[in-house]
């Protein structure tokens, strides 16, 4: 028996409603109200397939096939969306992870231990990145809670009481790793690697790991019309050289496959009429090598204190946070390209770029991610699309693997 794949894009597609917004994507951060309504649709496709629902402290969804006493697999993602994101980001994770424990369920197979499909709360950072998944690996307590803030101001604590949960009770959502026999993760690649190749699947061996740096140049402000061109101390200048510097970074430290990016650049004062007499840029670096983002980061701060010399300007740099690289566990990379392999589907073994839940999850758990392809590299956008026998390869390998973990002896 195999998963109902018609039935598998129906339940995406009714996902997608939830939060749709009027320029064509979907907008569903957590503890919303799109967000509290997926979750009772979900809760009552559970009812209908006989499956347990539950919810934590956190606002972490459980639903669950029971199998004989002894610690569950795991499978899906997250709800939650960016603003005016698209329909498979996260969605798909736990769309699929539904039909796979429904499919099971239908077939009756003989489980060795239970299976729950998973969402994790708040991955994409409305309020603060990976708040479900750090909970639950017992991360947080409700100390960690104060005075985080909404991307609209509100803080987190009001928000989880306005839809029903109690922040004081986080604490409460800690499992304890050696409870959870495996977590496996479906996603879109998010890149167009898969794409291009002409690839159904993905089989994730690592996430990559990320560092995060703000880098100031400190000039001065002077009037547009009447300060020379020498005489200027331009911030946006030295902003300027270092932005030019990026692309050829990696290449600097020995690492081609690295990535840098200034997504956030703002000058001050921020008049047209005004040299600017501040550039603040914020630069992520990521790679699957920690020594790597380090050796990124220190030339980072050689083409800004340079650029700082050739404009007669100050400069600081602050890192502001280094996530390690996540390997994930070698026996169910393995288990999940057989899974593809018994289904005659080709799959390419890649990192992932991306962040995800299975990253906070990895080094506690056992943990395995399947990708599919991202039309054109798209993510993060209203035109995030996947073609549907993709979704439906991919689920068909996470299935697989999951019926492996769930049968195989305890």
């Amino acid at each position: 028996m195999t998963l109902d794949a018609e039935r598998f894009l129906a339940d995406l597609d009714t996902l997608a409603g939830f939060g749709a917004d009027g320029d064509g994507g979907v907008s569903r951060p957590s503890f919303s109200a799109a967000d509290g309504e997926a979750r009772a649709w979900l809760a009552r496709r559970c009812e209908e397939a006989g499956l347990g629902y539950r919810e934590d402290a956190a606002g972490n969804v459980f639903m669950r096939l029971d199998g004989p006493p002894g610690p569950p697999v795991w499978v899906g993602s997250h709800l939650d969306s960016v603003p005016n994101g698209g329909p498979l980001d996260g969605a798909l994770g736990v769309i699929a992870a539904l039909e796979v424990v429904r499919s099971l369920a239908e077939e009756g197979v003989a489980l060795s231990r239970p299976v729950e499909a998973v969402s994790f709360t708040d991955e994409e950072g409305a309020y603060t990145g990976f708040l479900g998944s750090k909970a639950a690996m017992g991360g947080l307590a409700a100390a960690d809670l104060e005075g985080i803030e909404g991307r609209d101001g509100t803080p987190l604590v009001e928000a989880m009481r306005a839809a029903g949960y109690d922040p004081t009770a986080i604490g409460s959502a800690a499992v304890d790793p050696a409870a959870v026999a495996a977590y496996l993760e479906m996603h879109i690649e998010q890149g167009a690697i898969l794409h291009e190749a002409r690839i159904p699947v993905g089989v994730v061996t690592h996430i990559v790991g990320v560092g995060r740096v703000t880098v100031e140049f400190v000039g001065r402000a002077d009037h547009a019309g009447t300060t020379p061109m020498h005489l200027r101390r331009d911030a946006a200048r030295g902003a300027a050289d270092l932005l030019a510097a990026l692309p050829g970074l990696p290449a600097e430290v020995g690492a081609a496959d690295a990535v840098v990016t200034c997504g956030r650049l703002a000058l001050a004062p921020g008049a047209d009429n005004i040299v600017p007499g501040r550039a603040t840029l914020h630069l992520d670096m990521r790679d699957r090598d920690r020594a790597v983002i380090e050796a990124l980061e220190r030339a980072v701060g050689a083409h800004a204190e340079a650029a700082a010399e050739a404009h007669d300007l100050e400069v600081s740099l602050t890192r502001e946070s280094l996530t390690d690289p996540t390997p994930l566990d070698g026996r169910l990379v393995d288990l999940t390209a057989e899974s593809a392999a018994e289904a005659g589907l080709e799959a390419r073994r890649m990192p992932s770029g991306a962040g995800h839940d299975a990253q906070v999850v990895a080094p506690h758990v056992p943990t395995a991610m399947v990708f599919v392809p991202s039309i054109d590299g798209r993510s993060h956008s209203p035109l995030e699309r996947t073609e549907p026998d993709d979704l439906v390869a991919g689920a068909t390998v996470l299935r697989g693997a999951v019926r492996r973990l769930a049968t195989e002896d305890a």
